[in-house]
């Protein structure tokens, strides 16, 4: 297949959950208000080491869209998509822009695999009752 080349961010980056590939510096962030059938999205204006799918006409929440789904360079998982037009003039400002689903990324700040979560559960405060 060849050698897989990619690009190298600074600063606090949003990674690839699969393999920790950097995709997307924070102030490339534009919106976390954003859904996709798996739950949440984050909407940004660049994204790097990936590849492009089909591009398809695809009906989301805000409409008819134009897009192409974004797989990651290195693992190959998909990772949400590109809008390349929108079709209502309010949505226009997407045109361009790269959602990142949210349970395929990670904090690169955050590594998941260390993370020990230290809320209490609901059987953790049944215990101590």
């Amino acid at each position: 297949m060849g050698r897989v080349f990619l690009v190298d961010l600074e600063g606090k980056t949003y990674n690839c959950k699969f393999c920790k590939t950097q995709l997307a510096r924070a102030d490339q962030l534009i919106s976390k208000a954003f859904h996709c059938s798996s739950g949440r999205a984050y909407l940004f204006n660049k994204v790097v080491n990936i590849y492009f799918g089909q591009t398809e006409e695809r009906t989301l929440l805000s409409g008819t869209h134009t897009v192409t789904d974004i797989f990651c360079r290195r693992c190959g998982q998909i990772l949400g998509w590109k809008y390349e037009k929108s079709h209502e003039e309010s949505q226009k400002y997407k045109e361009g822009k790269f959602v990142l689903e949210r349970v395929r990324i990670i904090d690169g700040e955050f590594d998941s695999e260390f993370y020990i979560d230290t809320r209490s559960s609901s059987s953790d405060d049944e215990d101590t009752m």
